[in-house]
């Protein structure tokens, strides 16, 4: 892989110098933000701002003008005063994993880098809630419920190092998305500093709350772009206690893709339900250099699939409903996973597939999601668009919700056909995916890269209604400009 080198794309450039433009940091609204998080907090060298500068979204980088590390929401309000009054952009950075180019400082100005909100603030065992600052990675906190027996289930692919504030920002999935929602489903309320600096509390620490507008639900998903989150309130459940996990190979992978519909018509509800085309688990498995279960040459396609609970007799009777419908579906020798080593191999494997992807090459990773039962069209649909337009493509993803995720290498494309024909064929395979009924992003956000498909999938009545409750909460623009609507 080679160094990043700085991107402009025409589309986002921000031009400066009318009266309602963006405006480069003075030297005295500089000296600003160093009183508002103290001189050690407040960077302007270049090695921070290219750390600053991209995510892990294709090569591309915007280096900003300065980045801040504040510790509160007064200090982020006193921030966003200054750039609101000053028409200074401002884009909010957690961990970096982004996937859609969200965090990217595409207009410069400054980055608010969230990494020292990172304490759990109060863990409400009674009432089964947490509180926590949104630079909390999601496996610390995830780690410290379990000594308590509680569960908070959102576990994407980056759970190891991606924020809790980012997961909010994108509504973030995973595996166990399948069986108990995604991250909207766990956010009960939100301190928000809005971009004129003022606080708000977004909802109520309750289960119930009719009370007005969703405040918090707008927030959640929202990609940085209506407010900065300080603070966030999640809830919780018991953590299942048994899990019982089964890799399942097939000779096609449209049989693997057909046989997950059938697994819920069976009556089977899995807390993981996860595709991975051959490529995808032979990538992984030179990545992490192991694999517990020996794959064969006619594996065309794998399922994984975990089911969890609390009593094994019904967890193993579910596995024996699973095995019997995958018999219908060209499915060959099931492994059980039958110890927690074994189970941990194989959710690593199924977890580095990205990362084996990008250390082999730069690549667009689309989001697609359809109603499950479309997934064998949808998989057939992109190998016949990549054949059309020359890529190659890594399919794996969360089939039980009928999300799949596309990978699609660089390879030796060249640029013209890397920024000109591949973006058609993605064009393609979106259209698709809205004439069934399904969207373009299940779980990674809009972000940049994929702004310019909006279109395909929401109406001009619609975006315009996005666009005004943008301009409600942000009337100058300045927050994360740029990303999700034009």
């Amino acid at each position: 892989m080679g160094q990043r080198s700085e991107f402009r794309n025409p589309q986002s450039e921000i031009k400066r110098g009318k009266s309602n433009a963006f405006r480069p940091i003075s030297a005295a609204a500089l000296a600003e933000m160093r009183a508002a998080v103290s001189e050690q907090y407040l960077y302007t060298d270049e090695t921070t701002r290219r750390d600053c500068g991209h995510d892990e979204t294709e090569d591309l980088l915007f280096l900003p003008e300065a980045v801040a590390e504040p510790c509160s929401a007064a200090e982020i309000s006193d921030l966003v005063k200054i750039c609101y009054r000053e028409r200074i952009p401002v884009t909010v950075r957690g961990a970096g994993t982004g996937l859609a180019g969200g965090a990217l400082p595409v207009a410069g100005g400054l980055v608010i880098s969230m990494k020292r909100f990172d304490r759990i603030l109060d863990l409400d065992e009674k009432n089964f809630q947490v509180t926590v600052e949104p630079g909390v990675i999601t496996e610390h906190l995830q780690n410290i419920l379990k000594e308590k027996g509680l569960f908070y289930p959102p576990d994407p692919s980056s759970r190891g190092w991606s924020f809790i504030g980012g997961n909010v920002s994108t509504n973030a999935g995973g595996p166990k998305a399948l069986k108990y929602g995604v991250v909207k489903d766990h956010v009960l309320n939100l301190e928000v500093v809005l971009p004129n600096g003022d606080v708000i509390w977004t909802g109520a620490n309750t289960l119930k709350n009719s009370t007005g507008y969703n405040l918090t639900q707008l927030l959640v998903g929202s990609e940085g772009t209506l407010g900065i989150i300080t603070k966030i309130v999640l809830k919780l459940q018991p953590h299942p206690t048994q899990t019982l996990l089964m890799l399942a190979p097939f000779r096609s992978a449209e049989s693997a893709c057909a046989a997950v519909a059938a697994i819920f018509q069976a009556g089977v509800t899995p807390s993981g339900l996860e595709f991975m085309e051959r490529n995808a688990i032979d990538w992984a498995v030179r990545y992490v250099g192991e694999t517990p279960v020996p794959i064969r040459e006619e594996d065309a396609a794998h399922l994984l699939i975990e089911v969890d609970g609390f009593h094994l007799d019904g967890l193993f009777a579910d596995c024996e409903t699973i095995t019997r419908v995958l018999d219908n579906y060209d499915c060959g020798e099931i492994f059980l996973a039958d110890n927690d080593a074994t189970k941990t191999a194989l959710w690593k494997l199924r977890r580095n597939v990205a990362h084996a992807v990008k250390h082999n090459s730069v690549y667009k990773e689309e989001d697609t999601v359809v109603p499950r039962a479309e997934l064998p069209l949808l998989l057939k649909k992109v190998k016949e668009v990549g054949a059309r337009y020359d890529f190659e493509s890594v399919c794996y993803g969360h089939a039980g919700d009928g999300n799949l995720h596309v990978n699609i290498l660089k390879g030796q494309l060249d640029d013209h056909t890397w920024n000109v024909e591949v973006p058609k064929g993605i064009r393609e395979i979106f259209t698709f995916v809205k004439s069934k009924g399904g969207t373009i992003s299940g779980e990674h956000g809009i972000g940049l890269v994929q702004r310019p498909y909006l279109d395909i999938v929401f109406s001009k009545t619609e975006l315009r209604l996005m666009r005004q409750i943008k301009r409600v909460f942000d009337p100058r623009g300045i927050l994360n400009p740029g990303k999700v609507l034009a």
